[in-house]
């Protein structure tokens, strides 16, 4: 018996051996492993650039995540100063800026390292005219702010 001969026989046990451990209701996956090397051996190009490309992905949704909070932080300054002018709103421009601070805020509580201290007082004041509108219920009604808003056109 020659070497070569020893290593067809004991490469074919190999392979049989390696066969019925696969099928058997054991545990051990010799091929699915053999495979899975093989598959991160053959794709280690395409994972690599796919890690890059899930990066450069995070960012960007990092990024507009960021500009959506400033543009919330803009329009509940902007409401704050139309409260201060004094401009009057409705209850409906009050809920819808109450919800754009709900926004904002889970953000803030989200990404600590935002800077929130712009924002803080204006929401305080927003809260605080909203309440007293609540129990004064003067809100401004929806014909007055048509007819101002017509008035205003002439």
């Amino acid at each position: 018996m020659n070497i070569q001969e020893l290593l067809a026989g004991g490469g074919g046990l190999l392979l049989v051996l390696m066969t019925l451990v696969q099928i058997a209701p054991i545990k051990i996956t010799p091929w699915s492993a053999f495979a899975k090397a093989v598959g991160k051996a053959v794709n280690a190009d395409i994972s690599h650039r796919l890690g890059g490309i899930e990066a450069k992905l995070d960012h960007h949704i990092d990024m507009d995540d960021r500009r959506t909070a400033d543009s919330r932080r803009v329009q509940i300054l902007h409401f704050n100063n139309e409260l201060l002018r004094p401009i009057d709103h409705t209850k409906e421009e009050f809920v819808e800026v109450l919800a754009k601070i709900d926004d904002y805020e889970r953000y803030c509580e989200e990404h600590p390292d935002y800077p929130n201290n712009r924002a803080v007082l204006a929401i305080e004041n927003i809260r605080e005219v909203y309440r007293e509108r609540l129990k004064k219920r003067d809100f401004l009604q929806e014909s007055r702010a048509k007819d101002e808003a017509e008035a205003g056109q002439e």
